[in-house]
């Protein structure tokens, strides 16, 4: 059954080296359109989900194309306004053995920025769950008060909130900004969040000397106790082999100490790693959204990240059959 979601965050141009090349190697850069937060309701909308973003983007022809793909995939743009200023862009090259991608911002002055004002009552008005991320809080004292407004609004009028914690250490230092009250004055706001034991120290200076699913348990102790609304806290845990070859698997802890943890996947050959992080919170809401258990949820998230790692671009062009079928281990058989 369909359920509305909003989602709150900038959209975003990516400009990225086509192939594996290094930036400006050649004279060709290939054009994305992106952002944590879009990222989801895209994933969302594909899956039958009521999904709608609320942004402000660039009152010229690259925020009308940002817009319109949204559209293209479903998601309701109705709560995006044009206002003056410029789009926000991102640089990125893939990167290949032991070389890392490399991601270079350029979204100062943004026309999201600019205008950060919003009526949540008018667009929080029929939803049942609101995702954000850390990304806008990162991006000034405008949007971080937005943002905080849009969680306030939800719990007020008893709508779900959704967190990634997305931390962004280059964006707070760009304007000294208070990274860790702020982010605590979300969270404390939030039903679920998608972090790991690194977002935690940052907001709670809770560090821990545990490893692996150990330290994402330890850190998410220290956050239910923190955050009474907080029912559940969940994140990928991933090992790194190459730039080409990852392992991934998720974990999720409830309010009840309840740990639940899925199988591992063998990524290889990963073709685009940029919103995986994204697709598996959107998988996981699906899930709870549908009525899934805690545990069933959490792997169906885990194969919307594992199928993100096969899509280029920012978006996680899967349906959940296909999700189903990663989780199922259906084989890799020509479908027909």
């Amino acid at each position: 059954m369909s359920r509305r979601i909003v989602c709150f965050g900038e959209l975003l141009l990516r400009l990225s080296a086509p192939g594996r090349e290094r930036l400006l190697q050649s004279h060709r850069l290939d054009v994305h359109v992106g952002g944590a937060e879009a990222n989801v309701a895209v994933m969302l909308a594909r899956m039958g989900h009521d999904a709608a973003v609320v942004s402000t983007v660039a009152d010229n022809g690259l925020g009308e194309a940002a817009v319109g793909e949204l559209r293209r995939h479903g998601v309701d743009t109705r709560g995006v306004r044009a206002a003056a200023g410029r789009m926000g862009l991102y640089f990125l090259s893939h990167g290949a053995m032991q070389r890392p991608s490399e991601v270079l911002y350029d979204r100062a002055d943004s026309a999201f920025v600019r205008h950060a004002g919003y009526d949540w009552d008018a667009l929080l008005d029929g939803a049942e769950w609101l995702h954000l991320s850390g990304v806008s809080p990162a991006l000034g004292e405008a949007t971080a008060q937005a943002t905080i407004d849009a969680a306030r609004a939800a719990r007020r009028r008893g709508v779900r909130v959704s967190f990634d914690g997305n931390f962004r250490g280059k964006l707070w230092q760009a304007w000294n900004g208070d990274a860790a009250g702020l982010l605590r004055q979300i969270f404390t706001e939030a039903d679920i969040v998608f972090a790991d034991h690194r977002d935690i120290a940052v907001v709670l200076g809770e560090e821990t000397s545990a490893q692996g699913e150990d330290a994402v348990a330890e850190a998410a102790a220290h956050a239910l106790r923190a955050f009474p609304h907080l029912r559940a806290l969940a994140c990928t845990l991933r090992t790194q082999h190459s730039v080409d070859h990852h392992t991934l698997s998720a974990v999720m802890v409830e309010r009840d100490g309840a740990r639940h943890r899925t199988p591992s996947y063998e990524l290889e050959a990963i073709v685009d790693r940029i919103g995986t992080g994204d697709a598996f919170a959107a998988g996981v809401l699906h899930g709870l959204m549908t009525g899934m258990t805690p545990a069933d949820g959490l792997h169906f998230g885990l194969g919307a990240a594992c199928l993100k790692h096969s899509i280029p671009g920012d978006f996680c062009l899967a349906s959940a059959a296909e999700v189903a079928d990663v989780t199922s281990q259906a084989g890799f058989h020509v479908r027909r």
